[in-house]
């Protein structure tokens, strides 16, 4: 439910909070992936919604409310670091994800919420098994600027740089976008980037990657504000409306630039 405050001026007013997760922000980070944090707070704000950041690293408080989780990409060492921390909260996060929570885990995060990830050294890392895939490192890592297409949102651009090998093997799970060149993607050979099921996306797009392609942000907060309150209702005064236009003209350039460069 919306909750009602008052304003400066005593009148009551509905703020349609959304409560965000950034997922391990001090570990699984080093890609810039806090700029998705900060491209969906912006633009939740824009279309009216009040956003509430919490910042959630290993030994916190689990939020009491949760409308959905943004995670990050870190080395093996950092995956080790959170994976008993989030095995502890696993649970709690596949019934979130059952119910519909709209998620976006990037890289290490993506690993981990699958059935393992095995590094290069051979030590297999448990994952929470949200989504349908495993993942084996490798020698050669993908590298790279790189543009897919997807059902929901059409083309993303991101930044690839990892070396495990994704496979999707559950039903359950779909690949979230194509690609069209071998040596990229989840493993290089069967032209796949992602996965999906409920509204939880893996995804190897760095970048970060939400900045470029503000209609992912906008599918993300709109599955977050329809699991909430049923419905996405944008109350953008005409000031936040030439904002997200400004913001949007921003990103159609940085997406040209990105996919145009050679990898």
């Amino acid at each position: 439910m919306a909750e009602t405050v008052n304003s400066a001026n005593s009148v009551n007013v509905e703020t349609r909070v959304l409560d965000i997760v950034s997922l391990y922000p001090k570990d699984m980070n080093i890609y810039g992936d806090t700029g998705n944090v900060k491209t969906v707070e912006m633009r939740a704000r824009l279309y009216g919604y009040e956003p509430r950041i919490h910042a959630y690293n290993v030994g916190d408080a689990w939020p009491e409310h949760v409308d959905l989780v943004l995670g990050g990409g870190g080395q093996d060492k950092g995956q080790a670091v959170i994976s008993d921390d989030l095995f502890a909260r696993a649970d709690t996060i596949r019934a979130l994800a059952a119910d519909g929570v709209p998620m976006l885990l990037i890289c290490g995060l993506y690993q981990l919420f699958g059935e393992y990830f095995e590094t290069h050294e051979g030590e297999r890392l448990p994952g929470i098994n949200v989504l349908g895939v495993h993942t084996v490192g490798q020698d050669t890592r993908m590298i790279g600027n790189l543009v897919e297409q997807t059902e929901e949102c059409g083309a993303i651009v991101g930044y690839e740089n990892h070396s495990g090998q994704t496979i999707v093997h559950d039903d359950g799970t779909v690949a979230w976008g194509r690609v069209e060149a071998e040596g990229t993607g989840n493993n290089g050979s069967d032209l796949t980037e992602g996965a999906r099921k409920y509204n939880v996306i893996g995804t190897y797009m760095h970048g970060s990657v939400l900045p470029k392609n503000p209609q992912l942000a906008d599918y993300l907060i709109r599955c977050a504000a329809e699991h909430r309150y049923g419905s996405f209702e944008a109350s953008s005064t005409a000031e936040q409306t030439a904002q997200l236009e400004k913001l949007n003209a921003l990103a159609a350039a940085a997406f040209g630039v990105a996919s145009s460069r050679p990898r």
